[in-house]
């Protein structure tokens, strides 16, 4: 299965470069996850369950980050176990361009390949599946980019967070003494 297509995210290259890195921000959107864990910065393991027809399937796999080119692309690929059903593998090739300081075009190419039982689904299904899961994940990742993420970006080399200043110690006056200062202001005009 083949599957391309292109989205325009609301937030500048670097922040949507870092959303594709945060695996809360994919846990969150890639549909019927439970778990993402990070291994090392371009090794994760997953779990997933999906409904593919009649089937309902709990993908457990490995997924790795390659061809990395911070903050214009990557090459992420996987492969998934859904035991006795099954498996799937593949990859996608991603590419950031900025549009604006504000606006990030993704485009992404995926390849994936089903084996076991779901393959014996037909292509169609299967294919009609993918592009769906692909919609619900680009429209969940837009929602949270926009509101994780959204507008400008961050300055890549962050600055040392400022040192509060000391607060000065409250010292309240006795009823008495503020209200003769107010009749001595009061006198003055």
């Amino acid at each position: 299965m083949k599957l391309s297509g292109s989205e325009t995210l609301p937030a500048a290259r670097e922040n949507v470069w870092k959303a594709l890195n945060d695996p809360n921000v994919l846990k969150q959107c890639i549909p019927g996850c439970s778990e993402i864990v990070q291994k090392s910065p371009t090794d994760m393991t997953a779990k997933v369950t999906l409904k593919l027809g009649p089937m309902k399937i709990n993908f457990t796999g490995a997924v790795t980050l390659s061809d990395l080119s911070p903050p214009e692309g990557y090459r992420i690929s996987g492969s998934g176990s859904g035991g006795l059903l099954g498996g799937a593998a593949g990859g996608a090739t991603v590419k950031l361009t900025a549009l604006s300081a504000t606006e990030t075009q993704m485009d992404y190419d995926v390849d994936a390949q089903v084996t076991g039982k779901i393959a014996s689904l037909g292509a169609r299904l299967i294919d009609s599946t993918a592009s769906q899961l692909a919609g619900q994940f680009f429209t969940k990742f837009a929602a949270v980019v926009k509101k994780e993420y959204g507008g400008v970006a961050a300055p890549v080399a962050a600055a040392k967070p400022a040192k509060k200043a000391a607060k000065k110690p409250v010292v309240k006056k006795p009823a008495a003494k503020k209200a003769a200062k107010k009749a001595k202001k009061a006198k003055k005009k």
